[in-house]
């Protein structure tokens, strides 16, 4: 079998002190966007009494963020290559901040939905320009491992650290104050980025290719739409002609991608068969990461009856043993074959979710067990994958690779979230007696509303029976991860890392 460490590991030149302090602050804008997936899991009650938002609207309010996040990210990622990545990040800043207040001052679900519309558009400029910069940072491909290691595991942490800013700031502040806290790390980041990150950009880039904007996003906004519909109400014919659109546009966006000389997503890209992989293997890993929070966050919530900030808090738990996993994972894998630690990162997450199939309506510890085992496997995951994605593609090209990776990640997360919900959603209502009120058949937290103890009884054993389900339905994904992993990425060989780019400011010369 081949080894998937590349054999250039010593060929780049060692990142030095102020590379790893740009790294720190590059930290914060990851955090930030990841935060904002999971910072409403607590603060959708609050919201509810404000706002007073219909069901169809509180999805939306949820899912915006995602769905313009994703659609965004191939232009982005295109766009930051062109203008520099350091250029785009600053704005993508700025405009990351003003959707922030505008969302914490809504006054309506229009407003709202909107305002985090024009968040996962700020997240769309933030999230490939940071990671292609980090590409282009760290030369060396060890120090490059380690930094994308920490990166995947700030990234996982800063989804646990949303749910529990959003608990802390519910507990003393308004619902809009989990906005507000955007705003500050933001203003620092327009501070420290000018004087430590370089800039870079590709020297060549060619025309932009406007036509291929509204057609990336006409090929994956339907999809995501159609399949969360789906999930939610059914596939009927309007779901399925929605998804259908988004596919044949989808063909016309590929066709234009490989025929056009000055392509939005470069054909080099995809010369190498490990960035591909480690698209998808980073989608899937995603796919169950996002899938698992939909539930385990109610689970505390409203089957163990906690109250928001002590939620939060446990909820934190799992996250502790996420900070080490990525790193060691990335240390083992310098040493040994990068295609079975990633392997073995599948299997360890679903071990986690089978220890999420046993919990029953009094299960804190083997849930908080079961979260920390399938966290520490997904990040595992991603962090490597990552590494070999980013490792494979062109300095010149490191944001569109980056934004490849993370439309991945952005759909495989949404449609976690509305798959796995989907099948929980459809054994609790199966469980639930016909006799109940519809809200408390649709939820949980509508049966919990009714007062009636005897039904609230036999939601959490609904809920509890669902999430079993949901659990095994996300092991048996993530198996199959583990032998797609290892059947796709044994015979990849290790490429010669091309020529680095050059910083365009800082300690480099220009071009």
């Amino acid at each position: 079998m081949t080894n998937a460490t590349s054999t250039t590991a010593e060929r780049g030149p060692l990142a030095g002190r102020r590379e790893w302090t740009a790294f720190v602050v590059l930290l914060l804008p990851l955090l930030l966007v990841s935060m904002d997936v999971s910072v409403l899991f607590f603060a959708i009650p609050s919201i509810d009494r404000d706002l007073a938002p219909s069901a169809t609207q509180q999805l939306w309010i949820f899912d915006v963020y995602a769905f313009a996040l994703a659609g965004l990210l191939i232009t982005m990622g295109s766009l930051g290559d062109r203008i520099g990545r350091r250029r785009l990040l600053l704005l993508g800043a700025f405009a990351f901040s003003a959707a922030s207040v505008a969302a914490a001052y809504s006054t309506s679900p229009e407003m709202l939905i909107a305002a985090r519309a024009l968040l996962g558009i700020g997240g769309a400029t933030l999230m490939p320009s940071t990671m292609g910069l980090v590409r282009n940072m760290f030369r060396d491909e060890r120090q490059r491992g380690r930094a994308i290691g920490i990166w995947s595991g700030a990234m996982a942490g800063g989804i646990a650290l949303g749910s529990v800013l959003s608990g802390i700031m519910l507990e003393h502040f308004w619902w809009g104050s989990v906005f507000l806290i955007n705003v500050p790390a933001m203003v620092l980041l327009l501070v420290l980025v000018p004087v430590l990150v370089p800039e870079f950009k590709d020297p060549n880039p060619g025309r932009f290719d406007f036509l291929s904007v509204p057609l990336s996003m006409g090929a994956v906004l339907p999809v995501v739409y159609g399949v969360k519909e789906s999930a939610a109400h059914g596939l009927d014919v309007r779901n399925a002609l929605i998804i259908a659109a988004g596919l044949v546009v989808g063909r016309f966006f590929v066709r234009r991608q490989r025929g056009h000389k000055d392509a939005m997503i470069s054909r080099e890209l995809f010369r190498n068969s490990g960035f591909a992989a480690g698209i998808g293997l980073n989608a899937l890993a995603t796919f169950a990461m996002m899938g698992s929070s939909f539930f385990t966050t109610q689970y505390l919530q409203s089957v163990l009856g906690m109250g928001t900030m002590e939620a939060a808090l446990w909820s934190l738990a799992p996250s502790l043993t996420v900070g080490a996993a990525a790193p060691t994972a990335t240390a083992i894998a310098q040493r040994t074959d990068r295609t079975r630690v990633i392997g073995a990162g599948f299997v360890i997450a679903a071990a986690g979710f089978a220890v999420l199939a046993l919990t029953g309506t009094d299960s804190l510890w083997l849930l908080l067990g079961g979260c920390a085992v399938m966290s520490c496997g997904i990040v595992t995951v991603m962090a490597l994958v990552s590494d070999l994605a980013l490792s494979t593609a062109p300095p010149e090209k490191a944001s569109s690779a980056a934004s490849l990776l993370e439309t991945g990640q952005e759909f495989g997360g949404a449609m976690g979230m509305a798959l796995l919900g989907a099948v929980a959603t459809a054994v609790y209502t199966a469980d639930m007696p016909g006799s109940a009120p519809e809200d408390a058949r649709k939820t949980l937290a509508g049966a919990v509303a009714t007062g009636d103890g005897s039904l609230i009884s036999i939601g959490r054993e609904a809920f509890v029976h669902s999430m079993r389900y949901a659990s095994v339905a996300g092991a048996a994904l993530l198996l199959a991860g583990a032998v797609l992993a290892v059947t796709l990425l044994r015979r990849r060989t290790a490429v010669a890392e091309p020529d680095e780019l050059t910083p365009l400011a800082g300690r480099g010369t220009s071009h």
